[in-house]
């Protein structure tokens, strides 16, 4: 099965394969700003059966989207937040990277996501050495640009240069961007959702990331903080104009709608709850060229 090619060149082109890992032993960890609220909210953990009916949900309807789906095999019970397959590795336009997680609690993600690639695409094309860097930091905006954030734990400024130095090595444009830890990961404030449109929290966001972003024809739909907290900019673009978004996100799939774009909304906010959502829970395989 090893002769795969696990190529990307951007966050919006027509979405072929994606990497998921079941939440067979997945459960709300202390390890982020999302999940410690719903913690200290003394919110009710919910049934197993609970968190498998929503991600039941998600599978449905990546799959009816014409999406192949492909898992890490055999989820390890130490390791409740494997589920979350965006941040254990990167695919580029040159194949997959293995990154560097943060959380002593996930390091051990590496191991399965090392086989799977090893056994689908004959192994990674890079690995990560210097400093943390987590692929929901990772934004491969389209051929050519890419932007990663940092906030020094999650990714860090080592662990970010390093990533952005393979790519502009092959002729890139890349910004490294500095946010507060508070946010997790770049995904929370930022995503793409179509060909050079994108959610975006603009009243955290920096003044010079956003006249950037505009510089380069990038139409940014405004996100408030709120909503930004309950995972709303963390959505999965599937290309052809589709996008896969939380239930709960109402405004946010509001405004992606009104930009014309089919928004196949889902609940998740079990998982959310946990400070991931479809972006966080999917790390794309294979995606058209643009």
């Amino acid at each position: 099965m090893n002769n795969r090619e696990w190529r990307i060149d951007s966050e919006t082109g027509l979405l072929r394969d994606v990497l998921l890992c079941r939440p067979d032993h997945y459960s709300w960890q202390s390890t982020n700003a999302v999940a410690v609220d719903t913690l200290r909210r003394g919110t009710a953990a919910p049934e197993r059966a609970a968190f498998d009916a929503q991600y039941d949900g998600m599978i449905r309807a990546l799959e009816a989207a014409g999406v192949a789906c492909w898992y890490l095999d055999n989820p390890e019970p130490q390791l409740p937040y494997q589920v979350y397959t965006r941040d254990s590795s990167q695919i580029t336009p040159w194949g997959p990277v293995i990154t560097q997680l943060y959380r002593p609690q996930r390091r051990g993600e590496y191991a399965s996501v090392i086989r799977f690639y090893n056994e689908t695409c004959g192994g990674p094309w890079r690995y990560s050495t210097a400093g943390t860097i987590e692929g929901g930091d990772i934004h491969i905006i389209r051929p050519g640009l890419l932007l990663i954030g940092y906030s020094g734990e999650r990714t860090d400024e080592a662990g970010a240069r390093q990533f952005a130095g393979w790519f502009e090595a092959q002729g890139w444009e890349a910004r490294l961007e500095n946010f507060p830890e508070h946010f997790l990961h770049m995904d929370l404030l930022f995503s793409m959702v179509a060909d050079n449109l994108a959610l975006a929290c603009l009243e955290v966001m920096e003044d010079a990331l956003i006249a950037w972003l505009r510089e380069r024809q990038i139409r940014l739909i405004p996100v408030s903080y709120k909503d930004a907290m309950q995972l709303s900019c963390n959505v999965l673009a599937l290309g052809g104009e589709r996008v896969l978004s939380a239930a709960h996100s109402t405004a946010v799939n509001e405004a992606l709608r009104a930009e014309g774009l089919e928004v196949i909304d889902i609940p998740l906010d079990l998982f959310t709850r946990g400070g991931g959502g479809v972006h966080c829970m999917t790390m794309p395989l294979n995606r058209d060229p643009l």
